[in-house]
């Protein structure tokens, strides 16, 4: 735990950023959220409230640490409990670097670059078109809520910005999804081998945040080069998959 935050149980699918408000007598409180994973929220009264916060350091906010170049802090409702229908996330990446692949039941998330150089990624499920978007210092990709995303550092020193119109982002990650659905599951409803499932599946075994994890070998690691770059901001995977690396040049006019 870092500062007054909280995670709700690793072993949840649903890993909602929670807080503890009983240091906050004060304020109003919200009524417990009906969802599968219920936590307060907070509810202030505004400026008059005598628990209002309008500074916060978010250096010191760590929401998750891999090593000294990989990490991510944190503000939200929890740490500034002035905030309105805002939250953000100050997200640190050496080159080759993924947070993994995601999405946030509650929320927009607009990515923008600060230092260094991203490639942001997401599913469109109204048209099932896989997107990319090379950006660097100065510019934004939108991430509409709900939607399927990731973000992969193509440069060291990557700093990058996640603001959400969330007072707490909420999300689920692909490593909660893959570790908790049983293999049986997954072999029977997509008609493959248990047994493979299992042992593809079996390393991990907690949320992975930022990819590839520690305990990953180089040589285990697959998919992406570490160099991966795509060659234009916006372009949908060929059909059938070809790695970055090997997709060919496109122009576009502006």
């Amino acid at each position: 735990m870092y500062g007054t935050y909280a995670f709700s149980s690793p072993d949840f699918i649903g890993y909602r950023l929670s807080y503890a408000i009983t240091h906050l007598s004060g304020a109003k409180r919200a009524r417990i959220s009906g969802s599968l994973w219920p936590v307060p929220e907070l509810i202030v009264d505004g400026p008059k409230s005598p628990s209002a916060q309008f500074f916060d350091d978010v250096n010191n906010n760590l929401l998750f640490q891999k090593d000294q170049r990989n990490y991510i802090n944190i503000l939200s409702t929890e740490q500034l409990n002035t905030l309105d229908n805002v939250s953000l996330l100050d997200i640190f990446l050496s080159n080759g670097n993924v947070v993994e692949p995601h999405y946030h039941q509650n929320a927009a998330e607009l990515v923008y670059c600060i230092c260094g150089a991203a490639n942001i990624s997401f599913i469109n499920p109204f048209t099932n078109q896989v997107s990319h978007y090379q950006i660097t210092p100065g510019q934004v990709v939108n991430i509409p809520q709900g939607w399927w995303h990731w973000e992969i550092a193509t440069a060291d020193n990557t700093h990058l910005l996640a603001i959400f119109n969330a007072p707490i982002p909420e999300v689920i990650f692909g490593s909660d999804i893959l570790r908790l659905t049983p293999s049986q599951v997954l072999a029977h409803t997509y008609c493959l081998n248990e047994e493979k499932v299992k042992h593809t599946l079996s390393p991990i075994r907690n949320t992975t945040f930022i990819g590839p994890p520690r305990s990953c070998q180089q040589s285990q690691v697959q998919g992406y080069p570490p160099y991966a770059q795509v060659p234009h901001p916006n372009m949908p995977y060929p059909h059938p998959y070809m790695p970055y690396y090997q997709q060919p040049l496109r122009k576009q006019y502006w």
